[in-house]
């Protein structure tokens, strides 16, 4: 048992996810699409709020972008991060610096960002528990179509890899997903960016040479320093190969659990909630941040 695995390796129990919650899909092939780096950003802020405040249920956010770097808040304070930031915008590549922890990650079509926007539990002090959970549904997710490559992912900070953390996911010693967390005083979101189809190791290249870029040669700095290699995507892996199969495996591992999910159109017609890219407040939350974690 996948679940049983994790409790195990980590001696902790998973958290367990609410049986209701809210369904919202922005995928960079369908017409949830924008350039807008920050836009998936302000729309989870902007649903944290309203899940805080009661106002919409506990949330799964499934999200993709065309072609972006987006950094931490450290990256954006290297030297030359500007300049390297704007190299990558002559070449088409958005750029952005977001407010939840991690360090500098691509964003492609070929990587699906997974989130859980939840509600705070009073009394609650273990944050790791959310990041099993999170760890564990994606393992789950993959399960559904490739069940010998779950039973290989292995939690646990994988070194020259990009954004490296202690809930890395990998397969063989490659990183495939990396997770973060961003808290607000009644709720919080848990996120992860999967890298599913195309290539890690182009990826890699990509983030390493930012790097080099921003810190001017400067090696006493401190910043990731990326090895390529270290970067797999879940179809290299041996697992599903398409963001369509992956996240029909997220929305049936969350089913398997016994959580009913409400689109986000069964809920507009409901409970007459609605929210979406662009709605003036997501809208305005995304002026905010860009504005609060600009680069410099």
């Amino acid at each position: 048992m996948i679940n049983g695995r994790f409790e195990e390796e980590t001696g902790q129990e998973i958290s367990v996810l609410p049986p209701v919650m809210a369904l919202f899909e922005h995928m960079a092939d369908e017409n949830g699409a924008d350039g807008e780096m920050l836009l998936p950003f302000a729309f989870e802020e902007t649903l944290c709020r309203d899940v805080g405040a009661g106002a919409v249920l506990p949330s799964l956010h499934l999200w993709s972008h065309p072609g972006g770097v987006v950094l931490g808040l450290r990256d954006s304070k290297l030297p030359c991060a500007a300049q390297a930031m704007d190299r990558l915008e002559r070449r088409g590549i958005r750029t952005a610096v977001r407010h939840s922890g991690g360090a500098a990650v691509p964003l492609d079509a070929g990587i699906v960002n997974v989130s859980l926007v939840l509600p705070k539990s009073r009394g609650k002090l273990d944050f790791h528990a959310d990041f099993r959970l999170l760890a564990s549904l994606i393992t789950e997710a993959v399960a559904v179509s490739h069940p010998e490559a779950a039973a290989c992912i292995r939690a646990g900070e994988i070194v020259g890899s990009y954004c490296p953390g202690d809930f890395d996911l990998a397969i063989g010693g490659r990183k495939f997903c990396g997770i973060a967390q961003r808290r607000q005083s009644e709720a919080y979101f848990v996120h992860a960016f999967v890298v599913v189809s195309g290539s890690g190791r182009e990826r890699g290249e990509q983030i390493r040479s930012f790097y080099e870029a921003a810190a001017a040669g400067d090696q006493e700095l401190s910043y990731p320093r990326v090895r390529p290699e270290t970067i797999a995507g879940l179809g290299e892996l041996g697992g599903p190969d398409t963001s369509l199969l992956f996240t029909a495996g997220i929305k049936e591992a969350a089913m398997r659990r016994g959580v009913e999910l409400v689109s986000a159109a069964a809920l507009r017609e409901k409970s007459g909630y609605t929210l979406d890219f662009r709605e003036p407040r997501v809208l305005e939350a995304a002026r905010v941040l860009r504005e609060r974690y600009a680069q410099g």
